[in-house]
């Protein structure tokens, strides 16, 4: 150490407070946590659960969500791609989700420090029309007691709806949400580690559906009956 300090030109104060910066850089900083899964549980406003849960796994900037409310199948999130798929096995198929469940517009990979720009493309792939409204997102407070150091934000959606959701900093994804009735979703059994890429595919033999198409499809038909205007 003295050789150095000769050798370095700088006081010994300053060549250890050189070598102490040196050394407490990014380095130091713990990376998010890119692969989890967990359990997404609904709560009534009393806090007594509603209905089973769903099941949640994340990979990277990819989501899997299977929920009771979508028993054949489940849905895709590729945050990096912007699609949202809901992939039905039995047939082999897969489309786009859009407003099939509100899972994949709230459970999204967020940056802590601006999660309403996440918030506001997963709405926008569901088609949600913003009606010229503005997503308003406000950082409560650095952390929150309780919340196991999660960051509360105050949310409001264009269409004034209103909630309070929690981000863990270190997922780098939501883990609760309050609505103002009270009612909640949380991720429970948070269980980190790696997971199967093949969870966050969709199989190459599966084909695309596009319900317009069968929709227009089906008016071409015979079976297609118009409805009057009354």
């Amino acid at each position: 150490m003295l050789a150095l300090i000769r050798s370095s030109g700088l006081g010994p104060i300053a060549l250890c407070l050189a070598l102490w910066v040196g050394g407490t850089g990014t380095g130091a900083e713990t990376p998010p946590v890119r692969e989890f899964s967990a359990e997404i549980v609904s709560r009534d406003a009393g806090g007594a659960i509603a209905g089973a849960a769903a099941r949640l796994f994340a990979m990277n900037r990819k989501v899997r969500i299977e929920t009771p409310e979508a028993p054949s199948g489940f849905f895709l999130i590729d945050a990096e791609a912007g699609t949202v798929f809901f992939v039905r096995p039995a047939q082999r198929v897969f489309m786009d989700a859009k407003q099939s469940t509100r899972l994949t517009q709230i459970f999204v990979p967020v940056d802590s420090h601006d999660p309403c720009r996440q918030w506001r493309a997963a709405a926008k792939n569901a088609g949600l029309s913003s009606g010229g409204g503005e997503w308003g997102c406000e950082r409560a407070a650095p952390v929150i007691a309780g919340q196991g150091g999660a960051i509360e934000y105050h949310v409001v959606s264009p269409d004034r709806v209103s909630s309070r959701r929690w981000i863990d900093p270190n997922l780098e994804f939501p883990v609760k949400l309050q609505a103002a009735d009270g009612t909640t979703m949380t991720l429970e059994q948070i269980r980190t580690g790696s997971q199967p890429a093949d969870l966050f595919a969709v199989p190459l033999d599966y084909r695309k559906l596009d319900p317009q198409a069968l929709i227009d499809r089906i008016k071409r038909s015979d079976v297609w009956v118009e409805q009057s205007q009354p």
